[in-house]
């Protein structure tokens, strides 16, 4: 039987950084790479800081090792999301707690195996970035030990078939907002462009500058694609709509409709239209928002975000139908086990399950995702990490691909 005999730790950067979301709402100049100004969120030393990350190995009996990244989100610390992830005190907590808990445990039992890792120390929840990381290994881990792939273990796990296609893929522009269409539409990327609209002047006076985007991303991708060619229109609004032009539930999905009204035949998603500041408020008014906008038109899809973390933020989110899809933000989330249970749930809900993410990740985590998102068959999948576009894509379309021709290759064996 192999087993878990230590566990080592290895630093490691995310792809982006974390951004203090607060201070650019306040309005903070970018400068470059960098922004001006004062950070306000706790932990942040200025408003944009690398993402630190760390990397958590699992030495088995065999003598592999099978690795997981701990790692947060862009914006750490906003929406009920954890602090900023500071790697000397989570280095500290693993060795502390988690190795323990799992040194001498057998590896082929990732479900029990995080079910004792992650109980409660000091009477709170790990941080939920060790969530993350460790299962990322222990799924890692029980694949080896039965040579599997994590798709196969997560499948066995929720007695699932074993996958045969491939998850759509969403790729993020970041700040290049224009370039980075381009690139998209190059390599035909499922839904496309994410625009980070995340300031005042992107938005603009009652959403026209938004609005003009709109309409060019849809021309450009007319002009430029083939004609068969029709991808989905995402765009994250990052609560712009509320902002700029009220929090009234029917105002936002009457603009929300506007928004489709401009791009006649498109499939537009539109994400986090408005923050209302809390998870209560943000289930009952994106409740009433969705109710809305599903009396004005089915081309526009409310997709949340803010505030639907964790499994059961999301299972509240899905039950009261408060977004036509939500975001299962990875890092946020924590476990991958509990990804796969939400992706699950809100499948079954008739919610979309969008297997999402964070630009702040590394590579690793985000291949590690694909195994889940495939093997649960979530409705789509973020292109990560980095806002370069291209690297993202390359991470994860390519493990879709492999493993979908290993999963092709077992089923023609077994024929």
């Amino acid at each position: 039987m192999t087993s878990i005999v230590d566990v080592i730790l290895a630093p490691a950067l995310g792809a982006f950084y974390y951004d203090d979301q607060a201070a650019i709402r306040q309005g903070r100049d970018a400068d470059g790479a960098f922004y001006a100004g004062a950070p306000v969120t706790p932990g942040f030393a200025a408003v944009r800081v690398p993402a630190a990350a760390l990397g958590i190995g699992l030495v088995l009996s065999t003598g592999a090792v099978a690795w997981g990244d701990m790692v947060s989100v862009q914006y750490s610390g906003a929406a009920g999301r954890d602090p900023l992830f500071q790697p000397a005190a989570i280095a500290a907590l693993v060795r502390a707690v988690v190795a323990p808990r799992l040194i001498g445990r057998p590896a082929g039992h990732a479900d029990a195996n995080a079910a004792i890792a992650f109980a409660d120390h000091a009477g709170k929840r790990l941080p939920i970035a060790v969530e993350y990381g460790v299962s990322q290994a222990l799924l890692q881990a029980e694949a080896m030990a039965s040579q599997l792939t994590v798709a196969e273990v997560v499948a066995q796990l929720h007695d699932l078939p074993l996958p045969t296609r491939p998850v759509p893929i969403f790729a993020q522009s970041g700040d290049d907002r224009y370039n980075n269409v381009d690139k998209m539409i190059l390599k035909r990327v499922d839904l496309l462009p994410h625009g980070l609209i995340n300031a005042r002047e992107k938005f603009g006076p009652d959403g026209a500058a938004f609005l003009d985007y709109v309409r060019w991303v849809a021309g450009r991708v007319r002009a430029l694609g083939s004609q068969d060619y029709q991808p989905v229109l995402h765009f994250d609004v990052y609560g712009w709509i509320g902002l700029g032009i009220g929090l009234d539930p029917l105002a936002v999905a009457g603009f929300c409709a506007r928004v489709a009204e401009a791009v006649p035949g498109w499939r537009v998603n539109i994400e986090c239209p408005a923050d209302y500041g809390s998870i209560d408020a943000q289930i009952d008014h994106y409740a009433h928002i969705v109710e809305a906008v599903d009396a004005r038109t089915d081309a526009v899809a409310i997709v949340a975000d803010e505030y639907c973390n964790t499994l059961a933020d999301i299972s509240r989110f899905c039950d009261a139908r408060a977004g036509h899809i939500v975001q299962i933000k990875t890092p946020d989330v924590g476990s991958l086990l509990d990804t796969a249970l939400a992706i699950r749930h809100a499948k079954a809900a008739g919610i979309g399950a969008y297997c999402g993410g964070s630009c702040a990740e590394t590579d690793l985590s985000a291949r590690i995702c694909v195994h889940v998102a495939v093997a649960t068959q979530a409705d789509m999948m973020l292109a990560k990490p980095g806002m370069g576009v291209d690297e993202a894509i390359t991470i994860v379309g390519n493990e879709q691909a492999r493993l979908i021709a290993a999963m092709q290759a077992k089923a023609a064996a077994r024929a």
